[in-house]
C-alpha cells in the first residue's frame, strides 16, 4: 500500500486506498479524535480571574502589591490568585497606600470595564428544555438492532469515517480521523456505503480505527460491583459497561449545582425508553455508585413513556401512563409547544420511525421540535447523533414561530438552528469528556442570544 501521507500531497482530500492485501503490510494508522466545536468566550468567572491576575501582576511590578516586595513570579501569582478565587476572596487583596500612608484610590484595571459590562449584560437564564436522543447520544447500545456496546460503537465509528469508492472499485479513505462533517464534498461515510457495520474495526478497511475503538470501549467499562439498572454486559457476559454515559449524569449534576431550571425529554425511535427512565430514576435515588450526590436533586421521573405520531396534516402527542387518554391530536403547534415547555423533571416520548422512513429519512419526516424566539423564558435544545446540515439526510424537523403569538409554526432549515437549538452528538467526545454535554449546552446558549437578536425575539 502507498504511504497515506504521500498520497495526501497529491490528493487535496488526503485520500488513500485500502484493500485487504495491502492493509496487512502496513502498520495500523493512529486516528486522531477531532474535538467538536471552537473555543468559547470566557465566562464571568474566567473574566474575574483574568482581572485579578492582571491587577496582581501590575502590583508586583510596582513593588507595592499584595506580594509585599514585588518579587513573586508569575507562577506564584497564579497559585495565589487561584487559591483566593477558590476561597471566594475575589475582592480581599490588601489596600494600596500612597506616600502619606493613606489608602490610595485604585485605578480600574484593563478588564474592570469588561467585568462590569459582563455583569450588567449577562442575560437572564432561561428554562432549558433538553430533548435528548438515546442511541449513540447517551447510550452505546441498541436494543432495536440487538447490538451490544462493542457492536454499537463499531457501527457509530462507521458513520463518522469518510471515503469513497474509486474507479477501480476499491474503498478509498478521504480522512484519517473521525469527524461529524465530511472532509470533502464528494466524501461519504463508510456506513452510507456499506450500511450496518457491527464488525467495522475487526475487518479491512476499518481495522485502521481498531485502537480508537479499544480506547473508548475501555472508558466505558463499569468499575465495581455490577448494577442491574445502570450497567450492562457484552454479548459474552464477560465485561460490564455503563448503560447511560457518565457525561449525561454529570450534566444533571452540573445544571443542579448552577441552580438552573431545566427539564429533560428523551426522544427516540427505539425501544430503550422504559429502561433508560428506570436507570435515571435509580441514579436520582442515590443508587449510582459513581454519582452519589444525584440524590440531592429533586427531579420527578415519569416512568411511563408517551408517543409522538405524525401525519401530513398534524402531529399527535400521546402522554404516557394514566394520562394516555389525553391525545393532543387537535392541538395547534402553539398548544404542543406550551405543553412541552411546561414539562418538569424527566420524561420520554417514542417518535414516529415509520413516518421518518416513509419520508426517506429526511427532515420532512423527522422528530418535530418547536422553537419560539419570542419566548423570553424557555430555550429548547435537541441533541441527537443523526442531526445533519442537509435536510435530505437528518432526523429533526424544526418548526419556528415566526411572529409573536402565532398558533402555527413554520418548518425551518436545519442549518438555521445548527449549534443553536440543534446539536449533532459527537459520541466519541461524549464518552471521553464528562463535560461534553455541558459544553454543548453552553455553546447553544451563547449562540441563541445572537439568533434572538437576528430574529427580533427574546428580552
Amino acid at each position: 500500500m502507498n504511504d497515506p501521507m504521500a498520497l495526501r500531497e497529491t490528493d487535496p482530500c488526503g485520500s488513500w486506498t485500502v484493500d485487504g492485501a495491502s492493509s496487512s503490510n502496513s502498520g495500523p494508522m493512529e486516528p486522531k479524535l477531532m474535538p467538536l466545536g471552537a473555543e468559547m468566550t470566557p465566562g464571568l468567572e474566567e473574566l474575574e480571574l483574568m482581572a485579578k491576575k492582571s491587577s496582581l501582576r501590575k502590583d508586583s511590578h510596582s513593588g507595592t502589591g499584595s506580594f509585599g516586595n514585588g518579587t513573586g513570579s508569575p507562577e506564584e501569582e497564579d497559585k495565589i490568585v487561584r487559591a483566593n478565587h477558590a476561597n471566594g476572596q475575589h475582592d480581599q487583596s490588601p489596600p494600596q497606600l500612597n506616600e502619606d500612608g493613606k489608602t490610595a484610590c485604585q485605578q480600574p484595571g484593563p478588564l474592570d470595564g469588561l467585568l462590569l459590562e459582563a455583569k450588567l449584560l449577562r442575560p437572564k437564564k432561561r428554562k432549558l428544555v433538553l430533548h435528548i436522543d438515546l442511541n449513540n447520544t447517551i447510550l452505546v447500545s441498541d436494543r432495536l438492532f440487538n447490538q451490544d456496546i462493542k457492536e454499537a460503537l463499531n457501527n457509530y465509528l462507521s458513520t463518522v469515517t469518510w471515503g469513497k469508492v474509486n474507479p477501480a472499485g476499491k474503498w478509498q479513505w478521504l480522512s484519517e480521523s473521525p469527524s461529524l462533517l465530511p472532509p470533502c464534498p464528494d466524501a461519504v461515510s463508510f456506513y452510507s456505503q456499506f450500511r450496518y457495520c457491527e464488525m467495522f474495526t475487526e475487518e479491512p478497511p476499518g481495522q485502521w480505527f481498531r485502537d480508537l475503538h479499544a480506547r473508548h470501549l475501555k472508558l466505558l467499562e463499569w468499575q465495581g460491583q455490577p448494577h442491574p439498572a445502570l450497567s450492562i454486559p457484552d454479548h459474552m457476559g464477560v465485561e460490564r459497561y455503563h448503560f447511560v454515559l457518565p457525561s449525561f449524569f454529570h450534566l444533571l449534576q452540573s445544571l443542579h449545582q448552577e441552580g438552573r431550571h431545566f427539564a429533560v425529554i428523551f426522544r427516540t425511535f427505539g425501544g430503550d425508553l422504559p429502561r433508560v427512565l428506570q436507570a435515571v430514576h435509580c441514579a436520582l435515588e442515590g443508587k449510582h455508585p459513581h454519582f452519589p450526590t444525584l440524590q440531592d436533586i429533586s427531579l420527578p421521573v415519569d416512568l411511563h413513556p408517551g408517543q409522538i405520531r405524525c401525519t401530513k396534516q398534524k402531529v399527535i402527542v400521546i402522554p404516557g401512563g394514566e394520562r394516555a387518554e389525553r391525545l393532543l391530536c387537535a392541538a395547534s403547534d402553539r398548544e404542543i409547544y406550551m405543553y412541552l415547555s411546561s414539562k418538569e423533571g424527566l420524561c420520554g416520548f417514542q417518535d414516529h420511525f415509520q413516518w421518518w422512513a416513509r419520508n426517506q429519512h429526511s427532515s420532512k419526516g423527522g422528530k418535530p421540535l418547536w422553537i419560539d424566539p419570542h419566548d423570553a423564558n424557555t430555550h429548547h435544545i435537541f441533541i441527537d447523533d443523526n442531526i445533519r446540515l442537509s435536510d435530505s439526510d437528518t432526523i429533526i424537523q424544526p418548526r419556528v414561530f415566526c411572529r409573536q403569538g402565532d398558533t402555527s409554526a413554520q418548518i425551518t432549515p436545519t442549518s438555521e438552528l445548527y449549534g443553536i437549538c440543534l446539536v449533532q452528538t459527537d459520541l466519541l467526545e461524549a464518552i471521553a469528556d464528562t463535560n461534553y454535554f455541558c459544553r454543548c449546552i453552553r455553546r447553544c446558549e451563547e449562540n441563541y442570544e445572537n439568533y434572538l437578536a437576528r430574529a427580533g425575539g427574546g428580552t
